[in-house]
């Protein structure tokens, strides 16, 4: 029966592979980029909005108890309050436009009493990459209009610390709140919030994301493609191999043995002999 091929060994292989594959481009890789076109179009929407908007009060976007998510980063919030430069920490291990950086995260205590993690901005690195002199938050009350972003998280949960290359300063290797809040004792609302420029207290202001689509839509109907035509060569072999002649079939058309070197002569001999 020419079906039998399919439960050989190696044409099992072949299947689960492909299979797999398949499946794998359908439901895994194709949806991780479908979903990071749809992050990159609400980012980009976000920051087309804050263009034009005016900032609510952090308190009226984000309710206490509430953190920043797709819908409100990158929206523009106003913040009256007075910097808390005791607490301050800078994050480690930046990139700005190519170069490394150190962001500066100064904790500001707003009129009402929430405690907010405001990114002042970056600084360069000296020499031996430890982190530039920067001028100190301003003092008293002041009012700041800052984007919302989310916490970054580091998968070992590592704590903010000091060594030289900071003058002593605490430094941290993610922008989180939840790591400042655990050095300074602080009760830190959830999220941070990132100066623009000509703000009380920034430094140079973080650049934004560019208003691009990106490749993740065409990637993601590129692995759709992949998936379909594994599928297809499986089935266009397997088709192959039902009519006869097939790469797997047993049965072989009987060659002619091949003849012996002196057979060969022999026969030569016999063509160029003289004929009596």
């Amino acid at each position: 029966m020419r079906l039998r091929f399919l439960l050989r060994p190696g044409w099992l292989a072949l299947t689960v592979v492909v299979f797999t594959f398949a499946i794998c481009c359908y439901t895994l890789l194709a949806p991780w980029q479908f979903r990071r076109d749809g992050e990159q179009v609400t980012q980009n929407n976000a920051l087309t909005t804050s263009f034009t908007a005016k900032p609510a009060p952090a308190a009226q976007l984000l309710p206490p108890g509430t953190k920043p998510d797709k819908n409100t980063e990158w929206h523009l919030v106003s913040i009256t309050g007075t910097y808390l430069p005791s607490a301050e920490v800078v994050a480690r291990l930046r990139t700005v436009q190519g170069q490394g950086a150190y962001e500066v995260l100064t904790p500001l205590r707003a009129t009402d009493g929430t405690v907010y993690l405001i990114d002042r901005g970056y600084v360069g690195l000296s020499s031996d990459s430890g982190v530039l002199p920067y001028a100190a938050a301003p003092g008293g009350q002041v009012t700041v209009v800052a984007r919302v972003r989310s916490d970054e998280t580091d998968p070992k949960n590592r704590e903010a610390f000091a060594d030289a290359s900071t003058n002593g300063k605490l430094q941290s290797y993610t922008v989180d709140s939840r790591v400042v809040a655990k050095s300074s004792g602080l009760t830190i609302r959830p999220g941070y919030f990132q100066l623009d420029q000509n703000q009380p207290g920034v430094l140079s202001p973080l650049p934004l994301p560019q208003l691009e689509s990106g490749p993740y839509f065409s990637y993601a109907l590129q692995w759709l493609a992949f998936g379909t035509m594994a599928l297809l060569g499986w089935l266009y072999f397997t088709i192959r191999e039902l009519r006869p002649g097939g790469a797997l079939t047993t049965e072989r058309p009987q060659r002619g043995r091949r003849k012996s070197v002196a057979e060969m002569l022999a026969e030569d001999e016999d063509e160029y002999s003289p004929t009596a």
